[in-house]
């Protein structure tokens, strides 16, 4: 993803997404969403067209994407992975995993590593409350996981 695009190209691709989804009931959210699936990533330069086109204001739009967790505020890195924090997940050790996987990685949550290679973001739920702790790298789940499969997980998201 460049972040250099031009802005006119911004606004042209959120307002053709805008178009698109403004007739649903309660746009914004999956406004955002496909926002997000087209650049990777939520670009401030398409708060104002977003807001001018929903009427309304942009600190309105700002707050629904920063309150949002899985809203990105920048481009991810070629792997995505998603640590759940959830109760479950905590109970069973979810806290400690993270923190390993925070060293391991060298970076924090909403972070993405210097290379490119990994973003590390929480997530606050996977549905394996019975397999806790669980992640999620590129879509893929992943439970029962203690010191050993989590650095292997991060070693395959590094590769």
């Amino acid at each position: 993803m460049n972040l250099h695009m031009p802005v006119p190209d911004i606004e042209e691709r959120t307002l053709a997404i805008v178009n698109a989804l403004k007739g649903l009931e309660g746009p914004l959210l999956p406004i955002l969403h496909e926002i997000q699936a087209e650049f990777d990533f939520v670009p401030e330069d398409c708060l104002p067209v977003i807001a001018r086109e929903l009427n309304l204001s942009r600190a309105e739009v700002h707050g629904v994407v920063t309150f949002y967790h899985d809203y990105r505020r920048h481009p991810a890195g070629r792997h995505v992975l998603k640590l759940c924090r959830a109760e479950a997940c905590q109970s069973m050790g979810g806290d400690a995993l993270a923190e390993k996987v925070k060293a391991l990685l060298g970076i924090d949550f909403h972070e993405t590593t210097g290379d490119g290679a990994v973003t590390l973001e929480p997530v606050y739920c996977l549905g394996l409350c019975s397999t806790a702790p669980s992640a999620m790298l590129d879509g893929e789940v992943h439970g029962r996981l203690d010191d050993d499969a989590i650095a292997e997980l991060v070693s395959e998201a590094r590769r």
